[in-house]
């Protein structure tokens, strides 16, 4: 990187009023959660097209995302999902992970492919199916208790197809009898993320079917319960980034998943289609991280957990997932360069082309001199893919062959 270029931008910022020491030291603390399942073989409904290279097993995909976090500096937990990544010994994945310089992150429950979950799991109108639910559920909280994880990360694939075929009524109240009793198991600093999904598989309805039923049981549980948003889990058009505000200001945005959609849950690289929305939501966060007028809010931001949940069918996956990391850096540095004090004028003054400028000039930044500023001083490689793409660790894979790891 030119020292010329940097000097000029940190000029050009410093003019605008920015402090650029902080926004680098809020980006360098940005980390962004890798997932396990995103390094094996998946597909469509149609068809996994299979991988030369792809891990075999657990350890296997730790190692893939270590060199996520090598090249990127910036992802140094991975989310494990249970029975895919079960192993015999968890202490021993766990050191595996610290060895590689990673911890283990989320833990995400699966009770959406076994055959008794057909008509759906906790809210099964069978007890049996909805124990058998819990009992997994409970297994998980132990799981991340063992591997020191301090969030259990919920995605339910439970609905129905047809009127009439269910009692939503019903339904509604054995998830929260379930989910009372995996919450009654956390410790005191664990945390339960509640996903929603407006669709699919279900098509008739979900029984969370958007973030206000996640919130709504978020705070039936309890402290310890809050929503995670999914950035393809919304209608076409639904505005991601007043509900990410109305949550910080609730005090209950707990995680993101990211990703990027054209039409629906495509589950595509993060900001491959609208990476204007991915910085208006980030602009909320920001803005919520440095309100000294509300603490809880500020707290909120600081705490969420950042998380990738990608479905690389077509692309290689460890490339795929530094350009995500990549993508979500590029979009925060953004962010932290709107004028919070000038945006505040302009709302106050109710002058709308001036907010909706000084949010736009930010935007319009080029920030990659601050963002290979930044990964200079943390020791992470300057240009990331190309760092990966010269390192041979690709080609070295290949030797695992076709046939690894898949849903």
């Amino acid at each position: 990187m030119s020292d010329k270029q940097y000097a000029l931008f940190e000029e050009q910022q410093r003019a605008r009023g920015i402090d650029i020491e902080k926004v680098k030291n809020k980006i360098k603390q940005l980390k962004v959660e890798t997932p396990s399942w995103g390094f094996g073989d998946s597909g469509t409904r149609f068809k996994v097209f299979e991988q030369e290279g792809v891990p075999r097993d657990p350890f296997e995909k730790f190692e893939d995302a270590a060199q996520v976090h090598k090249f990127t500096g910036s992802s140094p937990s991975v989310a494990i999902h249970i029975p895919w990544d079960k192993v015999d010994d968890y202490k021993a994945l766990k050191s595996h992970a610290e060895s590689l310089g990673l911890s283990i992150g989320a833990v995400n429950p699966n009770v959406f492919q076994d055959d008794d979950y057909k008509f759906g799991s906790i809210t099964n109108a069978d007890p049996a199916v909805r124990k058998k639910a819990t009992d997994h559920l409970l297994e998980c909280v132990d799981i991340a208790k063992e591997v020191e994880s301090k969030a259990v990360s919920l995605w339910f694939a439970d609905g129905t197809n047809y009127p009439g075929q269910a009692d939503f009524r019903k339904r509604k109240n054995w998830m929260q009898e379930c989910l009372q009793t995996m919450y009654n198991r956390l410790d005191d600093d664990m945390r339960m993320l509640i996903e929603y999904k407006f669709f699919e598989p279900a098509f008739y309805h979900t029984d969370l079917a958007d973030w206000g039923m996640a919130f709504n049981m978020a705070n039936k549980l309890g402290s310890k319960a809050e929503v995670l948003v999914d950035t393809g889990h919304h209608p076409q058009a639904a505005n991601i980034e007043h509900i990410v505000a109305y949550l910080l200001d609730e005090k209950r945005l707990g995680g993101f998943h990211f990703n990027s959609r054209k039409y629906a849950d495509d589950d595509l690289i993060v900001a491959a289609h609208n990476p204007h929305e991915i910085f208006l939501i980030m602009q909320q966060i920001v803005a919520a991280e440095e309100d000294k007028e509300d603490p809880g809010a500020s707290r909120t931001a600081a705490n969420i957990a950042y998380m990738l949940d990608q479905c690389h069918n077509i692309e290689p996956k460890i490339p795929a997932m530094i350009r995500s990391i990549l993508n979500v850096q590029n979009l925060y540095a953004k962010a932290c360069l709107v004028n919070l004090e000038e945006l505040r004028e302009a709302q106050e003054k109710q002058d709308v082309l001036w907010a909706e400028e000084v949010v736009r000039e930010a935007y319009e930044c080029d920030v990659s001199p601050l963002l290979k500023a930044v990964r200079e001083e943390i020791g992470a490689a300057v240009d990331p893919m190309k760092a990966y793409r010269e390192s041979g660790y690709g080609e070295k894979i290949l030797s695992r062959g076709k046939g690894g790891a898949s849903w």
